[in-house]
């Protein structure tokens, strides 16, 4: 009998469930599982989760993956990656362990005051210069802010000297490695508004704005590194953590787009444009944000440009628990094949705000063209091409950046499924869309990463074939006037839902 080849283990906590994956050298799903994971809307605009159920929810998954493969599989699991939602901000007590509070998730936009204040201070463009973000609810900082002005347990902590603060691959490291270990990437790091991104150090000056002391910080340290090992009670006990990196960043690495230019879309709950800008911070003046995409365990980076969304899958979820015309998610894409168009109908999904390029908490969605022929397959389609026409606003403003043709988007995530969305896709951007067969390039990506660290991999370029193999492509079927037309009847509807809730 021969001996098995290693694998590799990635856990991937993303917004509304949390993944755990085993992959082999070459980055071949092996096996994965899945928890869902609860979100709470406690008043509008306002996004939250239980950092004990994050955790619960992973754990949930690890374990429901060790009872899918042997033991003899997993006596060979070589190492692990962390992947997860990024910007979602957990404190906790370092001496109990206990949160201080819910965690604050990305979408959450209590904190839009705050900012406004920041704003008005004239803070804004020195705190873009030194972290490539924008003063937005988005990011860590003005969540901290609030969780420390309004949790009487993160006070206490404060006072006690005894408060961490993570985004959650710090949560996760601190739970696997037994409250020991509190540490953050370069990458989730980039997302606080906390970080240099030249220098990849905390600065001091802005977590004293935000009231944070700076002993309340993770070590921050590269994506690749020995961040310790999963303690032996827990499944996978004994299997080194060496890959940190957030989803957006994970999910590029998973499509492989290793070069400058090369750019991956991935549809979440979210969706997220980042675009591989090699060594250079990349500057963009419409709003997209420059950020870190991943370290060597060096801590040379690798940076890109991020176009951020905050509602893709979340339009589907809407479709299917809040209006009913779908049972499950997949029936959108029969409903949306029903109709040749959208019948004149635009779906805009700004139902927690808007992101890039607007970077505007008080937009909120809308439906524009209805007539009395519309119907829900109309309104099934616009909502996919809504989702579509948001990404080419996206891919248009990196070209711009870049001052050159995309040529070509991978794309990932579960909506990434539907043919209707990805053919969108390609017509309103005018690019090549490339969908992979294993639709799981985030869990791919933390994979890869550990894979590098422990040895299991010599380097990625030898698995660049994979971009090629076994992947389908959508081209665009329209011409550009109408492409022109479209876009512009697009942004004119993107306009009316600014400034809906002020």
């Amino acid at each position: 009998m021969g001996t098995l080849q290693p694998l590799l283990l990635a856990l991937d906590q993303g917004t509304s469930s949390s993944r755990a994956a085993i992959f082999n050298p070459e980055g071949d799903l092996i096996a994965s599982a899945s928890a869902p994971l609860a979100i709470e809307y406690p008043a509008d605009g306002w996004v939250q989760q239980d950092p004990n159920e994050i955790w619960a929810s992973q754990l949930a998954a690890m374990s429901s993956l060790s009872e899918k493969i042997s033991p003899e599989n997993i006596k060979v699991v070589a190492s692990c990656g962390i992947t997860n939602q990024r910007e979602t901000t957990i404190l906790w007590n370092r001496r109990n362990g206990k949160p201080c509070g819910p965690a604050i998730v990305w979408q959450d936009g209590r904190t839009s005051n705050i900012c406004s204040k920041w704003k008005m201070e004239g803070l804004e463009n020195y705190w873009q210069e030194r972290t490539g973000l924008l003063l937005d609810p988005y990011f860590s900082a003005s969540k901290i802010h609030w969780l420390l002005e309004n949790e009487d347990a993160a006070k206490s902590a404060l006072k006690q000297g005894d408060l961490c603060f993570g985004t959650v691959e710090s949560w996760l490291l601190w739970k696997l490695t037994g409250e020991k270990n509190h540490c953050s990437d370069m990458s989730n790091a980039s997302r606080t508004l906390l970080m240099d991104l030249r220098k990849l150090q905390w600065v001091d000056e802005f977590c004293e704005i935000i009231g944070l002391p700076t002993n309340a910080l993770p070590e921050l340290v590269p994506c690749q590194g020995n961040f310790g090992t999963i303690k032996s009670h827990l499944p996978f006990g004994g299997v080194p953590i060496q890959g940190m990196i957030g989803d957006q960043q994970a999910a590029t690495l998973g499509q492989l787009c290793l070069k400058k230019g090369e750019a991956k879309c991935t549809y979440g709950t979210g969706a997220f444009l980042v675009v591989n800008t090699g060594d250079k911070i990349y500057r963009s003046n419409s709003g997209l944000l420059s950020t870190l995409a991943w370290t060597d365990p060096n801590s040379s980076p690798t940076y890109c440009l991020e176009g951020s969304l905050f509602n893709a899958g979340t339009v589907i979820q809407w479709l299917r628990d809040g209006l009913g015309i779908i049972n499950t998610a997949d029936e959108i894409n029969k409903l949306a094949k029903v109709v040749n168009n959208s019948g004149g109908v635009m779906v805009v999904p700004a139902f927690t705000g808007w992101g890039t390029p607007h970077w505007d908490p008080s937009a909120r969605g809308l439906i524009i063209g209805l007539t009395r022929d519309s119907q829900k397959e109309h309104i099934a389609r616009a909502s996919l091409e809504g989702i579509a026409l948001s990404v080419a606003t996206l891919v248009a403003l990196a070209e711009e950046a870049l001052e050159d043709s995309l040529g070509e988007l991978a794309v990932d995530g579960g909506a990434a499924a539907s043919d209707v969305l990805l053919q969108a896709q390609a017509n309103f951007s005018n690019l090549k869309v490339r969908r992979p067969i294993n639709l799981e390039s985030t869990a791919k990506g933390a994979a890869l990463l550990a894979g590098l660290q422990s040895g299991v991999i010599a380097n990625l370029q030898e698995l660049s074939h994979q971009k090629t193999n076994n992947a389908e492509s959508f081209h665009s079927e329209i011409d550009s006037l109408t492409r022109t037309k479209l876009l512009k009847k697009w942004n004119d509807a993107v306009t009316r839902s600014l400034g809906w809730h002020e």
